[in-house]
Order: C-alpha cells, then sequence, then structure tokens
C-alpha cells in the first residue's frame, strides 16, 4: 500500500491536484510597485492557514488578514474597525452574502470568528478594490465554492482510485506468490 501525504500530514495535500492549487496560491506574483513580496516560507505558511480561495487572493488581502488579532471572537464594531467601515454595512453584507453568518448571543450581539472577519475582508476586497457590484461578488463567490466543491469531489475519485490500485497491486502480488508455489 502506498502513503500519501495525507497519512503523515493530515494538513499536507492528498493529491497532485491539490498540491499544485497551493503551489498557484503560494507563487502568485505581486505587481512590482507593491512592494517586497513576504518570505517565502512565511508566505507559505499564511497561505496554508487561510481558508480563502487562492483565485480571490492577493498580497495586500494576504497582509490585511495577517493583520487580524488572535481572539475568539469580535464584536461588530470591532470589526467594522478592523475593516474601517460602518457597523451598518456589515448588517447589510450579512444580508446579501452567506458567507458572512456572525453567531448572535442570548442578547442579539453579534459574535464574529476569526474566519467571519476574514471573509469580511474579502467582501470588502471584491467591493471595494476589485469593484465588484453585491450580485457580482456573491456570484463571484458561490462560483469559487462551486470548484472547490468540484475539486473536493474530484479528490475523492482520486482516493477511491488509489486505493483500488493498491488492492489490485497486492492481488497480483499475491497470485504471482502462489504461481510460484507450484513452479
Amino acid at each position: 500500500m502506498t502513503m500519501n501525504n495525507s497519512d503523515v500530514n493530515p494538513n499536507a495535500p492528498t493529491s497532485e491536484i491539490e498540491l499544485s492549487l497551493e503551489d498557484k496560491f503560494v507563487d502568485q506574483k505581486l505587481d512590482p510597485k507593491a512592494g517586497p513580496m513576504l518570505a517565502t516560507k512565511e508566505f507559505e505558511q499564511k497561505a496554508e492557514s487561510q481558508h480563502l480561495p487562492n483565485v480571490l487572493v492577493d498580497q495586500k488581502l494576504m497582509e490585511e488578514i495577517a493583520s487580524i488579532p488572535d481572539r475568539f471572537g469580535f464584536k461588530i464594531g470591532d470589526v467594522a474597525d478592523l475593516l474601517d467601515i460602518k457597523q451598518y454595512v456589515l448588517r447589510y453584507w450579512e444580508q446579501e452574502f452567506e458567507l458572512l453568518k456572525p453567531k448572535k448571543a442570548s442578547n442579539n450581539q453579534r459574535l464574529y470568528t476569526k474566519k467571519d472577519v476574514e471573509n469580511a475582508f474579502l467582501i470588502r476586497k471584491l467591493l471595494y478594490r476589485d469593484k465588484f457590484s453585491i450580485e457580482g461578488a456573491r456570484q463571484a463567490l458561490k462560483d469559487v465554492k462551486f470548484a472547490v466543491k468540484k475539486e473536493k469531489d474530484f479528490n475523492s475519485v482520486i482516493q477511491k482510485i488509489d486505493f483500488v490500485q493498491d488492492q489490485l497491486k497486492n492481488f497480483v502480488d499475491e497470485i504471482r506468490k502462489t504461481k510460484n508455489l507450484f513452479n
């Protein structure tokens, strides 16, 4: 039986396709005017720790996400300050984007997780820097979500094929051993 990267490290890519996607994510080229690139190792670690689709990520977004404090939860005012937007804009985004769904406490106060804040940064990037309309940003996020789901399904098929190949190799080895016994 062959051992893939996920047997050793659960966060490691399970296929060449995942590896190539991570390579594209990590090896993104920057505009020379944007300034020096983070050290490759540091950039890779940040890229691996994020849950955002690589197609939508740029260097500035990675820097913004790296600036998010490491806390359990964020109130709406904290998130609005981090994003430099008004609180009502965040409330509006919650209605428009299924990606942004903070939990609500018993007193109906919003509690954003770090992933919610990352998603809010992504939405802000799409709307303000990439100049998407609300509908365009929503569609871009849906398209990427579909592509990621399709990729996961494809990886599942690859894993099954690998398993069947291993079983066939074992079966062939057993036949050879049996044949050698009779020779």
